[in-house]
């Protein structure tokens, strides 16, 4: 199978909500009450998506296969209760369907986001991510990321205990 990748357009909103939708309940949804995935999903529609593809402050890279998104990236803004005096963007979502993990998508994912920081002058990237995802975090360690501080990630009303990760682009 040839994994394909390229820049996400307005045109991929529906398919990156599924995309985001499937890989996250895959991995987390039992980790909620019915009530607080609902309302955390409900923030994320087809017209959310395209709004966000066509604002210039994101990017969005799409892994696919056979013409099927399978993975992406999301750099956006710096939204992270962090004191940065350095240009700095964040990486908000990195998603790749299980049934394609380990076939060097995520890592190609990443590599264009350094790429995509570096072409937008920024100095440092951030991420968020669940404490208890040991899988992400220790890619992200391998890649050099180093841990800032504890991050509360709202899941409608829940509250996850995540670690906000940075690394120098």
């Amino acid at each position: 199978m040839t994994i394909g990748f390229r820049d996400a357009t307005t045109a991929d909103a529906p398919a990156l909500d599924r995309l985001f939708k499937d890989v996250f309940c895959d991995t987390f949804a039992h980790l909620y009450r019915v009530e607080d995935l609902s309302a955390f999903l409900a923030q994320f529609t087809p017209r959310a998506w395209r709004a966000e593809l066509s604002d210039p402050g994101y990017a969005f890279h799409l892994a696919e296969a056979d013409s099927e998104a399978v993975g992406y990236a999301k750099l956006g803004p710096l939204k992270l209760p962090v004191d940065e005096a350095r240009s700095a963007i964040l990486l908000s979502q990195l998603y790749v369907r299980q049934d394609h993990h380990g076939a060097g998508i995520a890592q190609h994912l990443m590599d264009w986001a350094f790429a995509e920081a570096k072409r937008r002058g920024k100095e440092q990237l951030y991420l968020t991510v669940f404490t208890e995802n040991h899988r992400a975090r220790r890619f992200y360690q391998r890649l050099g990321f180093e841990d800032v501080g504890p991050y509360a990630f709202m899941v409608g009303s829940q509250a996850d205990e995540d670690i906000i990760m940075r690394k120098a682009v």
